[in-house]
């Protein structure tokens, strides 16, 4: 069997950041350098879900191919994990990639729980982090949809909710680690890179969320060298986003918010 040297690992991971979250967090960074020096952070607006278009169906159609195109690099991802190799004969066949990241349904109900309480456990505090963030003035003001009210505008941030989970915790917890372990990386320095990259490319919204997302990261990856499965991490991540999105798109001018 062909193993790829470390050379070429690098090269690919930097490829897969180059056309995903580490192209993210560049913008992110000069987003807020732009923020910074326009005005006081806390006078700056961060929109995670936008319209792109005033006609609703060119509005649809936008926002349905962002999502399906932010995905394409979960599956150069899933294909770089692909074993190349045909099994001997005799031989157990490879995993799929599915099985090495624990990116599938063999548990349902164990990746439910533990993603339920997850999504407990990051979302309460980080409402608190926003809080304290905007009082120190180290935070924008976050509007988690700035979409037009139509029949889809629910079903859109729910897969736009779906789109994030599984592009970021495929990619910088379960892809990052696996290549990181490839390295010869320790597994605290692994896990730090994962956490900065992933909170890097929030700054964009401040350092607040620079700070809640590197924690939630750190979790997030400690928990996945434990149990070798992004499902639940998936799922938590996907719940968490939905109730922002969707909470606040049917709730928020109702309680004053946007």
């Amino acid at each position: 069997m062909l193993v790829p040297s470390r050379r070429r690992l690098r090269l690919e991971v930097w490829i897969v950041l180059g056309l995903s979250l580490g192209q993210s967090a560049v913008y992110s960074v000069v987003q807020l350098l732009d923020k910074m020096t326009r005005a006081p952070l806390a006078e700056g607006t961060s929109t995670l879900n936008r319209s792109q278009s005033t006609r609703e169906y060119f509005d649809l159609t936008y926002q349905l191919l962002d999502i399906i195109f932010a995905l394409v690099p979960v599956l150069l991802v899933l294909y770089f994990l692909t074993d190349q190799r045909q099994a001997a004969p005799g031989e157990a066949g490879a995993r799929s990639p599915f099985q090495k990241l624990g990116f599938n349904f063999a548990r349902p109900g164990k990746d439910l729980l533990q993603g339920l309480g997850l999504a407990a456990l990051i979302g309460i505090p980080s409402l608190g982090l926003y809080a304290a963030g905007r009082a120190l003035g180290i935070t924008t003001a976050i509007i988690p949809s700035a979409l037009d009210a139509y029949w889809w505008t629910v079903p859109v941030l729910i897969l736009s909710a779906i789109r994030h989970a599984v592009l970021e915790e495929v990619i910088v917890v379960g892809y990052l680690l696996n290549r990181f372990g490839k390295f010869g990386w320790s597994m605290p320095l692994a896990i730090a890179v994962s956490s900065l990259l992933r909170g890097s490319y929030h700054l964009y919204q401040g350092f607040g969320p620079f700070i809640g997302n590197a924690v939630m990261g750190v979790v997030f990856a400690w928990l996945y060298t434990r149990t070798r499965r992004v499902m639940p991490l998936v799922i938590a991540h996907a719940l968490l986003d939905i109730v922002a999105f969707v909470g606040f798109s049917l709730f928020g001018k109702a309680v004053g918010l946007g």
